[in-house]
């Protein structure tokens, strides 16, 4: 309420502000007549001065006529350029006027005649400086005569403007009262109608925000059509709504899948036989069969250690593509002792893409289903490939089988489970206990730019692509 009450203050003073402003335009018209009568002073002032400076021009030019001589030419000549400038001022102060014209016409007239006269003396012709003395006398008479004609009329026409200006006064008055009244009542009205405005506001982002603190997030945004102070609030109080509902599904994303790697790392631990005594035992076959001459026998126990050794570590470390293909690599060996020449394994790999980090375990659950879902059930010609390669500041995997294949709905399932037990007992490999969609969930946690898709086709064979960042620095002590 203190603050609606202080925006409520804040436009009163506007209002007032308005009314002063009202005030001082009414005073302004009243400046206005006072210009207007200083401006008619000023003109009047000025032809009164023009009046005696054409006196002086003659009185100069009557001295200069009975004693010529140059003092009493330059004497002339300083009145006569006083009356040009008086002249001009004149012609910029005036409207241009019949009367005004008339004026400033027979000022032009004295000018000529007193030249012309000046030029009788310098020719020495009495006759010619006789008669244009003479009609300089009469024009200058003339001067007198119609600057007291264009003073009469200015009076007169000053007269009825100043009573225009006093009956515009009157009525500038009348209206200004007016409309002191209609903002007084408009401001009333307006200031019921703005903290209406404000109070609805704030009871909306009441309501919000009490089912915000009872934990209902899928409310409606708040809406204000003003963009005023409480617009950027309810923006902001919107945006705070939305950001509070992402972390929610962030943390309980996180949580489900901290839960999945712990479920996962359960499996694993469930699976391991006391695991030194496991590989000592394996690397006494390997060396023993290699002994005996058994060198394919010791390859195969070599690969079956190191696979299982990588497969029981910690799900959470963080590994390089090389360390990855290289288990890939002995996995397909052990395949390919198994299945023998029913199967082939050809790799297209760029070296410079061996150093990029990778999530553990991310290729091998990936390649177990291509063997269990896709060639397994192949008599010969089967072919798993695996190419790496970087383009456009990405290291892009692609690992295609030309098995049997699977329908879009199949891939959605594997993308999207709708349950997720039911999905995970369908994507389970032969030897990691990792589904693929473990695979994509690790993904997203290992970096927001990861991603993986699949391409496939009943009959037509499985192509799964996944993108990693190529610029992103592998922490050695992760694993």
């Amino acid at each position: 309420m203190i603050k609606i009450r202080t925006k409520l203050l804040m436009y009163f003073f506007t209002v007032i502000t308005l009314v002063v402003i009202l005030l001082l335009v009414r005073e302004q018209s009243t400046q206005k007549i006072i210009e207007l009568h200083e401006q008619s002073s000023e003109h009047y002032l000025l032809l009164n001065e023009i009046t005696g400076v054409t006196d002086q021009t003659f009185q100069s030019l009557q001295i200069y006529v009975h004693e010529p001589v140059s003092e009493n030419l330059a004497f002339y000549q300083r009145e006569k350029q006083q009356l040009l400038d008086l002249q001009q001022q004149y012609k910029e102060l005036t409207e241009e006027s019949i009367v005004q014209k008339n004026f400033l016409h027979m000022l032009t007239s004295f000018l000529e005649i007193t030249d012309k006269t000046v030029e009788g003396v310098h020719d020495d012709n009495i006759e010619q400086y006789s008669y244009y003395l003479s009609e300089a006398d009469n024009t200058a008479n003339y001067i007198h005569e119609n600057t007291l004609e264009i003073i009469n009329q200015d009076l007169t026409e000053y007269q009825n403007l100043i009573s225009l200006e006093d009956e515009r006064i009157h009525h500038t008055k009348n209206m200004g009262t007016a409309i002191v009244i209609a903002i007084i009542i408009l401001s009333v009205l307006f200031a019921l109608w703005f903290s209406d405005g404000i109070t609805r506001t704030i009871s909306r982002l009441t309501k919000a925000a009490k089912e915000i603190s009872a934990g209902n997030y899928s409310g409606q945004d708040v809406t204000v059509s003003r963009k005023d102070e409480l617009w950027l609030l309810t923006k902001m109080f919107n945006e705070m709504k939305h950001n509070i509902l992402q972390s929610v599904k962030e943390m309980k994303e996180k949580a489900r899948l901290a839960q999945l790697l712990k479920e996962m790392e359960l499996k694993s631990l469930q699976n391991q036989i006391n695991p030194h005594f496991l590989f000592n035992t394996l690397n006494t076959i390997s060396k023993t069969s290699y002994i005996e001459g058994a060198e394919r026998t010791s390859e195969l126990i070599s690969s079956v250690s190191a696979l299982l050794r990588y497969n029981i570590g910690n799900l959470d470390r963080e590994t390089v593509l090389k360390d990855e293909v290289e288990i890939v690599k002995e996995y397909f060996f052990i395949q390919q002792t198994r299945f023998g020449d029913r199967v082939a394994f050809h790799t297209q790999i760029e070296e410079q893409c061996l150093h990029t980090p990778i999530p553990c375990l991310t290729l091998q659950p990936i390649v177990e289903n291509a063997f269990i879902h896709g060639i397994e059930e192949m008599a010969d010609s089967a072919v798993i490939a695996l190419n790496i390669y970087q383009k456009e500041q990405k290291v892009f995997i692609e690992i295609t089988d030309n098995g049997k294949g699977m329908d879009q709905a199949t891939i959605n399932q594997i993308i999207h489970p709708v349950e997720e037990k039911e999905a995970q007992s369908k994507k389970l490999g032969h030897s990691t206990g990792i589904g693929m969609r473990n695979v994509i969930d690790r993904l997203e946690l290992f970096d927001k730019e990861s991603a993986l898709w699949i391409d496939s086709a009943i009959g037509k064979g499985t192509k799964v692509t996944i993108q990693l960042p190529s610029g992103k620095e592998w922490r050695k002590d992760s694993c």
